[in-house]
C-alpha cells in the first residue's frame, strides 16, 4: 500500500495561501521541479479539504487552478465535507464525509498502491493528528505574505519529523520529511485529540 503524503508550497513566514485564500502567487514557483514530478507519478489518489476545492473554483481563479498538479495529474480525487455541492461535472471526483481515517481508507484504496496525496490545511491537520500522514513535502519560496492560513496551526505536544532531503530548485528550497516515529507512539497513546470535522 501506498504512503500517505502532505504536499503544500509555503511562504517564508509560513502561510500556504494569502489574504482571502490568495493562491495566484504559488504559481509563481510553479516551473520545474524534479521533487513535484515525483509525486504526481507516485500518486494515485487524492484527498483534499472543501475548502480547498472551493478556492480552486472560485470566480477570478487561473483556469489551472482547479486542477490537481495544474493539470498534470489525473485520478481519483475525495474531496471531505458535510455537504456535497448542488453539482460536479467532473467523474473524478467523489465526495466523502465523516471520520478522517475513514476517509485516507477509502482514498488509499482508490490509490491502487500508489501514494494518497493530501491537500488543504485542515484535512492535512486532522491527518496529522491521528497518525496518518507518512510524509510531508514542503516547497518553501521566498515570499512573505503577512497573513492568510497557516501552514500548520495547532496546540498540543511537538510532532517531530525525520528529514529525508532537502534541496533547492531556483528560488523554491524543497524539504521531503518522514513523521517521525517517537511522534506516532505520541499520537497512537490517545495524548494527542484527534480534530472533529468543522463545519460546511
Amino acid at each position: 500500500m501506498g504512503k500517505v503524503l502532505w504536499h503544500v508550497t509555503m511562504s517564508l513566514d509560513g502561510f500556504i495561501s494569502g489574504p482571502e485564500d490568495a493562491m495566484d502567487w504559488v504559481f509563481r514557483y510553479a516551473g520545474p521541479n524534479r521533487d513535484t514530478g515525483d509525486v504526481a507519478q507516485t500518486t494515485g489518489a487524492v484527498l483534499a479539504g472543501r475548502r480547498s476545492y472551493d478556492v480552486g473554483r472560485a470566480p477570478g481563479r487561473r483556469p489551472e487552478a482547479p486542477k490537481v498538479f495544474g493539470g498534470a495529474w489525473s485520478g481519483p480525487m475525495f474531496v471531505l465535507t458535510h455537504e456535497a455541492p448542488p453539482a460536479e461535472e467532473d467523474e473524478t471526483i467523489s465526495f466523502v464525509s465523516g471520520d478522517i481515517r475513514r476517509a485516507v481508507r477509502t482514498a488509499l484504496s482508490a490509490a491502487g498502491g500508489k501514494n494518497l496525496l493530501v491537500i488543504g490545511a485542515n484535512v492535512a491537520k486532522q491527518c496529522v493528528d491521528a497518525g496518518l500522514i507518512d510524509e510531508i513535502l514542503v516547497h518553501s519560496v521566498p515570499l512573505v505574505l503577512g497573513e492568510g492560513v497557516r501552514f500548520f496551526d495547532r496546540s498540543g505536544l511537538p510532532i517531530e519529523i525525520e528529514p529525508i532531503s532537502v534541496n533547492q530548485v531556483g528560488m523554491v528550497v524543497n524539504l521531503r520529511a518522514r513523521v517521525g516515529k517517537a511522534s506516532n507512539a505520541v499520537l497512537a497513546s490517545g495524548n494527542v485529540r484527534v480534530a472533529e470535522l468543522p463545519p460546511g
